[in-house]
């Protein structure tokens, strides 16, 4: 059983050059729901809850809030950075792997946003934000609670 759910896992996973695509390149929208719908599904299935992420997408949310705000901008950058130790730390404590599955996707993702500078990283926080909020919504649209 263990490792059918590795190998299901590892079909869910955007795989670098997708993620890549994903996150750095402003053309890449079909990259980003194709995987997105398969993550989400693949997270329903493994018994992930919205409660379960709900307080890492709060922080993502209030972290865009911040970085539309050019003087908080810096502050924003500060808080996207530590918000790493944050996703370790929740996938670490709830139960189950699929909290854990989706910070192994999130985790790489957000190193695209933080190595970039500038306008670039500026559009890559953005499509950041867009696929989270894209496995989210498979993810509820798949039933997930």
């Amino acid at each position: 059983m263990s490792q059918h759910r590795s190998e299901a896992s590892a079909i869910a996973r955007p795989s670098d050059a997708e993620l890549r695509t994903i996150i750095t390149d402003p053309n890449g929208a079909e990259t980003l729901v194709k995987c997105a719908d398969n993550l989400g599904r693949y997270l329903k299935e493994a018994g992930l809850t919205t409660s379960q992420i709900r307080s890492l997408f709060g922080e993502v949310r209030q972290i865009q809030a911040e970085w539309s705000i050019e003087s908080r901008r810096d502050h924003a950058r500060r808080r996207l950075i530590l918000l790493k130790p944050k996703m370790a730390y929740r996938a670490r404590k709830e139960r189950g792997r699929a909290v854990e599955e989706l910070v192994s996707v999130l985790r790489p993702a957000l190193d695209l946003v933080t190595r970039a500078s500038g306008e670039e990283q500026d559009g890559n926080f953005q499509r950041f934000v867009e696929f989270f909020e894209a496995i989210l919504a498979y993810h509820k649209a798949y039933g997930g609670n």
